[in-house]
């Protein structure tokens, strides 16, 4: 049985967390970040990064401790390297580093999407290659045919902003607390997702793509016209989301191809509207639906041990001890550019 430390930071969480080959999450911690965050409404890069620096070795000594293990029962040392904030990703993927190479262990340097997209195997044994994946966060929002590890397909992806993004925004029109995601789902369920008319951008175009920019400037005239409660808003806003989703994730997949489920993961798949509403969509196309547990949706450890896993499994070997740090890394780079996309393309 193979035992792999796995160690994220691409954004505002440290985490750590120990994973086996079964399946089992042996220990995890995860230290947030969202008091330090709060006031700026964001998350504040130079901030984060310092957080990270101070935070993640107590915290992987932490969850060796709580596991019993020394760096010499683990069998490699998996970090985020990218994408994702440039400063925390450093952090964690120069601890890594540090780590291999003192315990003669292999470093396993994650793609944080890759993370995201293997996620729902780590509690689901019984999904099989391929599937369809719909990978909704703070910045990206795509959707995949996972085909096997390190083989993806893109069919879909945002020409502007993620939905992450866009629920985040929305919080702060409204002068909702930040992490503004949960915030915006706690309020919709005190209103009328009827009462506001929002717009659903690209709604039944022919190429499956997203676009929120246009939505989160509705939400924002909408708030600045006096005419309608913050709850109305909300509702309306999560509503006009959920209905683009279905609408561009159904039309991707008339392009897709045999596929064995329909994922979701990310941040934005612990969102229950969200979810109900892809379950749903899964059942008319004949599909299997899963989606990780709400721990595993938010940026974690475990998916970035569990991914290299996968790829120790595959055959897959380490990576050099100079391997860089990226800002971005698309899981699909051979993908041509969306029209109107720019660097999100």
């Amino acid at each position: 049985m193979r035992t792999v430390l796995g160690i994220e930071s691409s954004c505002d969480e440290t985490a750590a967390a120990l994973v086996t080959d079964d399946r089992r999450i042996v220990a995890q911690a995860i230290a947030s970040q969202e008091e330090a965050h709060a006031p700026y409404g964001g998350v504040v890069p130079e901030i984060a990064a310092r957080a990270h620096a101070e935070r993640l070795a107590p915290l992987i000594g932490k969850v060796l401790a709580e596991a019993g293990m020394t760096l010499e029962d683990c069998d490699a040392v998996a970090a985020t390297a990218g994408p994702g904030l440039i400063g925390g990703v450093m952090v964690g993927l120069v601890t890594a580093k540090a780590l291999a190479m003192a315990g003669d262990k292999p470093l396993l340097a994650i793609n944080h999407l890759e993370g995201h997209a293997l996620s729902p195997r780590l509690a689901d044994a019984a999904l099989d290659y391929p599937y369809a994946l719909l990978l909704v966060s703070g910045g990206h929002c795509q959707v995949l045919r996972v085909e096997g590890v390190g083989r993806y397909r893109r069919l879909a992806t945002t020409i502007d902003d993620a939905l992450g993004e866009a629920f985040d925004k929305t919080a702060k029109i409204l002068g909702l607390p930040y992490p503004g995601g949960p915030a915006v789902e706690r309020l919709a369920a005190e209103g009328d997702a009827a009462a506001v008319p929002l717009p659903r951008p690209l709604l039944g175009s022919a190429e499956p793509h997203f676009s929120f920019a246009g939505l989160k400037s509705a939400v924002l005239r909408a708030q600045d016209s006096g005419r309608y409660r913050r709850e109305d808003i909300a509702a309306s806003f999560q509503q006009a989301a959920v209905d683009c989703i279905l609408d561009r994730t159904g039309r991707a997949l008339e392009h897709m191809g045999p596929v064995s489920a329909l994922v979701v993961a990310g941040g934005v798949a612990a969102n229950r509207s969200v979810r109900g509403a892809l379950e749903g969509l899964a059942e008319r196309h004949g599909l299997r639906f899963t989606a990780p547990p709400l721990p595993l949706c938010t940026d974690n450890a475990a998916m970035i041990a569990w991914a290299g896993i996968e790829r120790l499994q595959a055959g897959m070997a380490g990576d050099p001890l100079d391997i860089s740090a990226r800002p971005r890394w698309p899981l699909d780079p051979a993908a041509e550019p969306v029209r109107g996309a720019g660097v999100k393309g």
